[in-house]
Parts: structure tokens; C-alpha cells; sequence
């Protein structure tokens, strides 16, 4: 069997993404922190269904921790898929060294680990955040991405120029994806859907940012996990792709977006939420906040070029099924 490590393997993407690695055959090893950023009996809960598979094997500890990644490689690994990370861009804000730890100085120990025991290939989460102050849409990989707005989007950034010089340096096939507002089933208590349904269900007012003018490529997380996985046999080689791809003429790394590709309106993504719990929102409108964009949206060219049409959830169809979800598992 191939071996793959998922960090940040009790969060929400790293759950999906183990469980349908599993699914395709692999050996597991999963690694978490179980950090308190939210709910930790929510990730106790998804690492518990992780553990009922004999193919899963957990590690708790923290990706910044010296040697912990080059002990775990040094067993031999064919696969990173790298989630674990500081997530939240109001977060950033606040606790800004949380990222410098977890994002910058885990990806680093990733990286040296990488160097010193070789994969097959290494996957590494960005964000749609990393094209920042970008105003020209839809977002394309070979779009320049310099001006971030958080301090969550210029770790991530930061996580992308490192891989590539370490693909460059030491040979290694690198992926990096940028992700695009995901959502779904055991999604994170920090994010809209959560937040919003809760509220809702709980008749409390719900916090609306801009005055409700945004939109989000919203993508449902089994659509994402599926062009996750799907990449698993895409590992870059150097060289000269099409004029839209992202490959590395210098080195075997490429960016990918994972998007939706159709940005949904703020506010028709909250009607979803009152269709799916039958109640109406109360909202406070609230003007934008710092760190935060107006827009997002993901031109998914490239990554239908590597591997076909892929599902789209529609966001009323993936809004209900997290409703659904939110009811059966807190009781509502």
C-alpha cells in the first residue's frame, strides 16, 4: 500500500481528504495538533471516525516542532498532503504569531523534512486570499499575487515562494492549491455557514459584513476533495506548460486553483441557509472588515485542463446538506 501523511488531519478539509485517501487504498498516518482555534470535541469527532479504519495511524503534534515531519518521513512516505495550518483571516489579526508559528515555520519543517526523505509528491494548501487586492476576475494562477490584505493570506503566500525554492534546490514535485471559501458537513464553527445556521437556528441576529455586498466562490468540500485527490497523480515536472498554467520553468512546482468557478452572492448564499432551516434571518449590517475582500472567484481553466469536468455542487443542494448535518449532530 502507498503512504500518505495528512497533516492538519482532524480538520475539516484534512478529514475528507484522509477519509477518501483511505478510501483510494492508502495507508493514512494523519497529524494534529487538536489546537483550540474551535470546538476540539469537533475534531475529536472526526479523528474518531478516522480511527475506526485500520489503515489510519494518528500522530498528535504540532507541524512547527523540530523533527517531528523528518521523524515521520524518514519512514517512508509517498504523499504529503499538507492542511495543517493557522486558519482565519480576522484571526490573523489578533494573534498574529500563531501564523508565523503554524504557517511559516511548520511549512519550513515540511519542507527541510521533504528535502532529507523524498515523496512522490508534495501538496501544500494555500488560499484564494493570496491574490489579495486583486480586483480583475476571475482569479487566474498566473495572475501576479503581491498585495495581500491579511496577515492569514502573506503566510500563505509566503508557504508558496518557500516550496518553490525547495522544489527548485532539491528536485521535488510540489503542488500548491488555492482554496476557494470551502464548505459543507463538520465544517468550522469560525466560518459563515457555521456561524450563520447557528444563529439562525437559535434566533440570534447574524453579523453581515459590507452591508451584504460580497460574493464567494463557495465550493463544497467533497467537490474539492475530489480535484484534491484527483491531483495526487499530477505531480509537476519542470518545464513549459500552456500559456495559462502556473508550472515552474525553473522548477517540477505548479499553483492550482480549487474553486466552484461561479461566485454566489452573499446574501443568496443566506437565503439557501433560511430555505434549508425554513427560518428567517435576523441581520446586523455591518461595513466591511480589515483583512477581508468584497470578491472571490476562481477561473478553474487549469484545473480542468489536468483532469476533466469535475462535480458542482449547487450551494442550496451543499447549504441544506450542511443543515442537515448541523441538526443530526448537535441535536437540534
Amino acid at each position: 500500500m502507498p503512504t500518505a501523511l495528512v497533516t492538519g488531519a482532524a480538520g475539516f478539509i484534512g478529514f475528507f481528504t484522509s477519509k477518501r485517501l483511505l478510501a483510494e487504498g492508502y495507508d493514512v498516518i494523519g497529524l494534529d495538533a487538536m489546537t483550540d482555534y474551535y470546538d476540539v470535541s469537533l475534531k475529536d469527532a472526526r479523528l474518531a471516525q478516522l480511527q475506526a479504519h485500520e489503515r489510519f495511524e494518528f500522530v498528535r503534534a504540532r507541524v512547527e516542532d523540530e523533527g517531528v515531519l523528518s521523524g515521520i518521513l524518514a519512514r517512508g512516505v509517498d504523499l504529503v498532503v499538507h492542511l495543517a495550518a493557522q486558519a482565519g483571516v480576522r484571526f490573523s489579526i489578533d494573534a498574529p504569531r500563531s501564523y508565523l508559528e503554524s504557517n511559516i515555520a511548520g511549512t519550513f519543517e515540511l519542507l527541510e523534512a521533504a528535502r532529507h526523505h523524498p515523496v512522490k509528491h508534495l501538496m501544500i494548501a494555500s488560499t484564494s486570499s493570496a491574490y489579495g487586492a486583486n480586483t480583475e476576475f476571475p482569479y487566474c494562477e498566473t495572475m501576479r499575487a503581491d498585495h495581500q490584505v491579511s496577515f492569514y493570506a502573506a503566510t500563505k503566500k509566503a508557504c508558496e515562494a518557500m516550496s518553490h525554492s525547495y522544489a527548485h534546490l532539491y528536485d521535488i514535485p510540489t503542488t500548491c492549491f488555492r482554496f476557494f471559501t470551502v464548505y459543507g458537513p463538520w465544517g468550522r464553527p469560525d466560518m459563515a455557514l457555521f456561524k450563520f445556521t447557528k444563529a439562525i437556528l437559535e434566533g440570534e441576529a447574524i453579523d453581515v459584513y459590507n452591508h451584504g455586498d460580497m460574493k464567494r466562490d463557495f465550493t463544497y468540500v467533497e467537490d474539492l476533495v475530489e480535484r484534491l485527490v484527483g491531483l495526487v497523480g499530477c505531480a509537476p515536472q519542470q518545464g513549459q506548460g500552456a500559456e495559462h498554467d502556473s508550472l515552474s520553468p525553473v522548477a517540477p512546482w505548479r499553483v492550482v486553483n480549487i474553486g466552484n468557478g461561479s461566485p454566489v452572492a452573499l446574501m443568496d448564499f443566506i437565503a439557501a441557509i433560511e430555505a434549508a432551516t425554513g427560518l428567517s434571518a435576523r441581520k446586523n449590517m455591518l461595513p466591511m472588515q480589515p483583512g477581508d475582500v468584497p470578491a472571490t472567484w476562481a477561473d478553474t481553466t487549469l484545473l480542468e485542463e489536468l483532469l476533466g469536468a469535475g462535480t458542482s455542487t449547487d450551494v442550496k443542494q451543499g447549504v441544506a446538506a450542511f443543515v442537515e448535518w448541523y441538526r443530526d449532530y448537535y441535536a437540534v
